[in-house]
């Protein structure tokens, strides 16, 4: 009959009735025919899924109401699956293959219950033969005695799930069998309901309560749409491959799955047909289901409660609009010039004088200079940088790591597929060399999701960890795996927890909503966590302690309640390329022994600091870019020694990096309020304004690291040094070399601090108040070969009983005093040139060399001027006259001063006869700091690394140190 004889709806209506088989018929028909019968997807194909007894919703049990993208395909995919059991047959020769399709086809079908032919489970299997069906009518079934499948064979019960109840303790013996419609409880004599050691069992609808099915290798186990209820488990021991979909578990008292031990290596019949059925199920390389989009900006949530800010949101203008907050010590862009201080004549306009010196061409001035394309550099861009870079996807970090890529299509062990796990004790336990997969499950309720230790392996791919009163992830003991677009959030403790020698592969999650930390690593746990998102959780972002040692690398770490990352109690780790914004401490903290690599990470836009360096705080801090800050760029604390390198410290609200003495208090809470500026005279409250809010807690505040009853082992076997770490320079001074600290609130580079500090080849330029500010510095800080361009107050201010030593450095431009020194030390073979004020003022009782300076002052200022009773020596400085206009005297010496020495200084001004200043240069030396131009290229592996000059930083020749102690600069360097 032509399909064009009835209008397609009546079709519809009679089709309707047909049973599958003829629907399947009806398709053969012809190409209409066939197109008619897909067309009833919703309707005919959704009643015969949902009808058949075998089976629940497809999406049952995590998300029952959402309907699959075709009902066909469900039932097929549920007929094939349901088969599994009688595959078996495959593998005899033809003849046998014959005698058992035979054999099949005249099965027998026997019923057991009042009135049929059999009123026991027992006497029914001993006269079933292969592959008949046990029908179990409803009622409840006991045995005394456990009970032995000898024959594959069927057991079904009729009803609905629930009627057929079973009491029993079954040993499976025989090559198969399935299960299909009943409810296992516990016999009197053992919580085990059903085991098998070799053979293979599917079970179908079938409900455990408070019952184990136990499945060891080299059987195999089939699961599909079953429930294990109060208190029941499947465990599998040396299993090779077993397939749990689509189950619920609920109430467990231990781990609701447990794999344990080494799959075995011989195999059952059944294992290449669970790989191939495991293998059309498995999703990972397909494209990342309901997920957001992957990128920089975006990564916001709504689940997660936190408002996304943009970088438009912190735009030049909204970040200066902040700067009235009051500033220790005064030192903000509203502070007063010193009385000293002359403006400069307005006669002639200042744009237009030609009397300086020319000295663009020093050492860094390729950071100032515009780039190829047109763009301003930061060191000189009065906005802030803008591009962020995007996360990468799962496909793209498993085409970069081969190992990866290799866990993510493996299927051994036990493959647990699109199942609840839910208000239990555990969810999936592996141990002792096990391995497992998990897919698109969602456990919630628990006190831990997935605990996997001892060796073993474990894949997790798309699933929901949530709600667990403890951390979702445990991983410890040599654990490794690959756990990749998971959404792990809300939980109890961590995320994700990595300790005792583990060392997982963690891509592409989203681990928020924590009530403590996103992912917490120690006790040598190692790890590469690359492309994640880690936001708003109530405790550092990553948390790294106790010689946890991470890779860390181009994750979006973000609207954190306390620090970004945090590294403390001897945490070390790599932290490298990574997105870190809006956390309400610091971006990065570091404290207590922690020692990471932190190299070329955007750590911008934070409520407090960008990087804290707590009390004995260490660590390479390399080519990041810091910027836009509410509180500091870096700060710095007392009894550290980190290594700042070739950093771009940019738009931070406060200072460019702030060197304090404070100490952290050992028993003080830290608070989200310490990342303020508070308005009071001492130091600032909080150990630099909220580092990393795990690791300051102490007593009961403490996370919970000590799970289960761990006891540290670890922390009396620590690993030996990393060859990571083998490269790193090795110092006992604090150093703070190349870095570019420009456009910052306040001071650039502020020092108050009670120890030795080396501050080498910097650039500091445009910040709103001073370039470089020593308040307090009892030892000695030596600044070489810096340069301090164009900031709002002075350049480089040294308040009294400081021990400061400059040499080298190149003084350029600012708006106050070019140096102005209070202090002890030596100024000596810099290049002081156009700044407003005084170039050089040595007030108070200083006790200072200058030697071999060469100085300019800009219209309304001098050259050299002494105020006070300054002890020391002046000598073999050059000193260039500024504007002919200008009539204050080059070198200067208070009246009163007879301690000071003036020796062999050269003055140059100006005659009406010659023009001389157009023959003035900077020359040999040229302008500093120096360029080594025989060192070519920076050999550094990142662009971002400044050079200077070895001979600046070297100096040939040093004359005798400060005036009390001599010089140790060239011995230590």
């Amino acid at each position: 009959m032509e399909v064009a004889a009835l209008p397609v709806e009546l079709w519809r209506v009679v089709l309707a009735y047909l049973p599958l088989p003829d629907l399947g018929r009806c398709c053969l028909v012809c190409h209409a025919w066939r197109e008619l019968v897909l067309s009833l997807d919703n309707t005919r194909w959704k009643q015969l899924c949902l009808g058949c007894p075998e089976c629940r919703h497809p999406n049952w049990p995590s998300q029952p109401h959402r309907e699959p993208a075709s009902w066909r395909e469900a039932l097929k995919q549920h007929s094939l699956a349901s088969r599994t059991w009688t595959q078996n047959g495959v593998e005899l020769q033809s003849s046998a293959c014959l005698h058992l399709f035979r054999r099949r086809k005249d099965r027998r079908i026997w019923h057991v219950g009042p009135g049929c032919e059999f009123d026991t489970l027992r006497a029914a299997l001993g006269a079933a033969g292969p592959y008949d069906r046990v029908v179990l009518h409803p009622g409840v079934y006991e045995e005394q005695a456990e009970v032995t499948l000898k024959v594959p064979v069927e057991l079904v019960g009729l009803g609905q799930l629930g009627e057929v109840s079973l009491l029993v303790c079954m040993d499976q013996q025989c090559p198969t069998a399935r299960l299909c419609n009943l409810v296992f409880m516990p016999a009197w004599f053992s919580t085990v309901v059903y085991k098998t050691s070799w053979g293979h069992v599917q079970l179908d609808n079938c409900n455990f309560e408070g019952a184990q099915l136990q499945i060891r290798g080299p059987g195999t186990c089939q699961a599909r749409f079953c429930s294990f209820s109060q208190g029941s488990s499947a465990n599998f021991l040396g299993v090779t491959l077993s397939l749990l979909d689509s189950c619920d578990f609920s109430g467990s008292d231990t781990a609701s799955v447990t794999v344990d031990g080494t799959p075995v290596s011989e195999r059952n019949w059944a294992c290449k047909h669970l790989a191939a059925l495991a293998r059309t199920l498995t999703s990972w390389g397909s494209p990342t289901n309901g997920n957001q989009p992957r990128g920089g900006r975006g990564t916001g949530n709504a689940e997660a409660g936190a408002t996304e800010v943009t970088a438009e949101d912190w735009s030049k203008a909204a970040w200066q609009s902040g700067q009235d907050t009051v500033i220790e010590d005064g030192w903000g862009a509203d502070k007063p010039g010193d009385g000293a201080l002359k403006s400069p004549e307005r006669g002639d306009d200042q744009t237009s004088w030609d009397y300086k010196l020319p000295r663009d061409r020093h050492g860094l001035a390729h950071l100032l200079k515009p780039q190829p394309d047109g763009s301003l550099p930061p060191a000189s861009s009065p906005d802030p940088p803008y591009a962020i870079s995007e996360l990468l996807s799962l496909q793209q970090e498993l085409q970069r790591d081969p190992e990866a890529q290799l866990l993510a299509t493996s299927i051994q062990g036990c493959f647990v597929r699109r199942c609840l796990f839910r208000d239990g004790k555990g969810g999936v336990h592996i141990c002792n060399y096990g391995q497992a997969r998990l897919e698109a499950n969602v456990f919630r309720g628990l006190n831990y999701a997935v605990r996997c230790i001892q060796n073993s392996t474990i894949v997790m791919l798309r699933n929901e960890v949530r709600e667990c009163s403890a951390s979702g992830v445990f991983l410890r003991l040599s654990a490794h795996g690959l756990i990749a677009e998971n959404n792990i959030h809300s939980n109890g403790e961590a995320g994700l927890d990595i300790r005792k020698g583990a060392d997982p592969i963690i891509l592409c999650n989203r681990i928020h909503s924590g009530l403590r930390s996103g992912v917490v690593v120690l006790g040598n746990g190692k790890g590469s966590i690359r492309s994640n998102q880690i936001y708003n959780n109530k405790e550092a972002g990553v948390y790294i302690l106790f010689s946890g040692n991470p890779v860390v690398s181009g994750n979006h770490i973000f609207q954190g309640q306390a620090a970004g990352i945090a590294v403390n109690e001897n945490g070390r780790g790599m932290i490298i390329e990574n997105v870190i914004r809006e956390n309400q401490w610091g971006g990065a903290d570091i404290r207590r022994g922690g020692d990471p690599i932190l190299r070329n990470n955007y750590i911008c836009y934070g409520y407090s600091d960008g990087v804290v360096v707590g009390e004995r705080g260490r660590g390479l801090i390399e080519g990041n870019h810091i910027y836009c800050n509410k509180g500091c760029g870096v700060w710095v604390m007392a009894s550290s020694l980190p290594q700042l390198l070739a950093n771009y410290i940019t738009h931070n609200r406060i200072y460019g990096l702030a060197v304090f003495c404070r100490k952290d208090p050992e028993n003080r809470e830290p608070r989200v309020g310490d990342g303020a500026v508070q308005e009071w005279g001492g130091e600032r409250r909080g150990g630099g304004g909220g580092g990393g809010g795990d690791g300051a807690r102490r007593g009961g505040a403490q996370e919970n690291f000590n799970d289960d009853g761990e006891i540290f082992a670890w922390e009396s076997d620590l690993d030996s040094e990393d060859e990571r770490y083998s490269a790193r320079r090795s110092i006992s001074v604090a150093l703070v070399e190349s870095n570019c600290m420009s456009h910052n609130g306040a001071v650039g580079l502020y020092v108050k601090t009670s120890e030795p500090l080396n501050i080498i080849g910097n650039l500091l330029n445009s910040n709103c108040a001073a370039g470089i500010a020593v308040l307090q510095s009892s030892q000695l800080t030596r600044l070489v070969a810096n340069c301090v361009l164009d900031n709002g107050l002075g350049g480089v201010t040294v308040e009294k009983d400081c021990r400061v030593e400059l040499r080298g450095n190149g003084v350029y431009d600012n708006k106050g005093h070019g140096v102005s020194f209070c202090g002890d030390g030596q100024i000596g073979e810099n290049d002081v040139v156009g700044n407003h004020g005084n170039a050089i003022q040595v007030s108070s009782n200083a006790d200072v060399k200058v030697l071999r300076n060469r100085v300019q002052p800009a219209q309304g200022g001098g050259a050299i001027v002494v105020l006070g009773p300054v002890k020391g020596v002046i000598g073999d400085n050059v000193l260039f006259q500024g504007h002919p206009g200008n009539k204050e005297m080059l070198l200067h010496i208070d009246p009163s001063n007879g301690s000071c020495v003036l020796n062999n200084n050269m003055v140059l001004q100006h005659s009406n006869s010659c023009p001389s200043h157009t023959l003035w240069a900077l020359e040999n030396p040229s302008a500093r700091p120096l360029s080594d131009s025989t060192c070519g290229p920076s050999t550094s592996r990142y662009s971002s690394r400044l050079t200077i000059s070895m001979t600046a930083r070297i100096s040939a020749t040093v004359e005798s140190g400060c005036h009390n102690s001599g010089s140790m600069f060239c011995s230590i360097l």
